[in-house]
């Protein structure tokens, strides 16, 4: 069923050229998970979030497990409950599918790029190790991903939604008790060439061109969202995807990896409202 309907994107209302962007009204429906029609489309975000490491996952296993828990979750989709949809966002308990093959997997994966930080590997190890997968201090593994272009202002409502549907799942006494919540993003990495190089082509609007400071050499996340999220994780770790082609001189498009954003399970609700904050609907 449809949880909500939320306009995005609402046309501009300044007076620009007409070589200049415009934006155009599209209505977002926030729908729980269906496992008859979002197989597919699943399946290719999770190879978008995972990149060319995605080979390393059963993505079929995983999307079936996301599907398989319809009532926590959203999908956002455009064109009602029988469209494919464009962005998702779920949590997976690591402790009670450890046996899961995408769950033995997606561990095996934490673990090995956590270890580059040994702070971190540790702690993570002491929870997803051997012993630490039969302790009480379950893990939830925040699954988030979206089609380029999708607006931010989407995510609120998504982690809203998911804070309340793990209290409700609590409430029915299912397994959504978590003390740690590990979310996996991508990021870009950009030379000082680069950087000059994409604000030159970038479109913008007259108050983009007045606002907006220039983006210079750094590393920078695929989805703004994460700037906030990343102010309540007690451990923020970017890697490098494993499968990643080796990048030439002359090597054509982004230097992309991965992020691992790892934050105590109760603040997820003061997630949710820091980005309605740094995020607010258009007016």
């Amino acid at each position: 069923m449809g949880k909500r309907k939320q306009p995005a994107d609402n046309a501009s209302s300044d007076n620009e050229s007409d070589s200049e962007p415009s934006l155009v009204d599209v209505d977002f429906e926030f729908f729980d998970p269906n496992p008859d029609i979002d197989f597919l489309a699943l399946k290719r975000l999770i190879t978008q979030l995972f990149q060319a490491d995605a080979q390393l996952f059963p993505v079929h296993d995983l999307a079936d497990l996301i599907l398989a828990q319809p009532l926590v979750g959203s999908t956002v989709k455009c064109d009602g409950r029988e469209s494919d949809p464009y962005a998702f966002l779920t949590v997976l308990n690591l402790h009670v599918h450890q046996e899961r093959p995408c769950i033995k997997a997606l561990i095996s994966y934490i673990l090995e790029k956590s270890s580059a930080d040994s702070v971190l590997h540790s702690k993570l190890q002491s929870l997803l190790g051997p012993s630490g997968l039969f302790s009480q201090n379950h893990i939830g593994f925040i699954f988030s991903e979206r089609l380029v272009n999708m607006p931010v202002q989407i995510m609120p409502h998504m982690y809203r939604m998911l804070a309340d549907e793990i209290q409700w799942a609590l409430d029915d006494n299912e397994p959504y008790d978590f003390k740690h919540l590990i979310i996996i993003s991508r990021i870009y990495r950009l030379t000082a060439e680069e950087a000059a190089e994409l604000h030159a082509s970038a479109p913008r609007t007259k108050r983009q061109k007045q606002s907006e400071p220039t983006q210079g050499a750094g590393v920078y996340p695929f989805h703004p969202e994460d700037d906030v999220i990343r102010k309540f994780a007690t451990h923020t770790l970017d890697y490098n995807f494993t499968h990643a082609q080796p990048r030439g001189e002359d090597a054509f498009g982004l230097d992309t990896g991965g992020r691992i954003m790892f934050l105590p399970a109760n603040r997820l609700r003061d997630v949710a409202t820091a980005l309605a904050e740094a995020f607010p609907q258009p007016s």
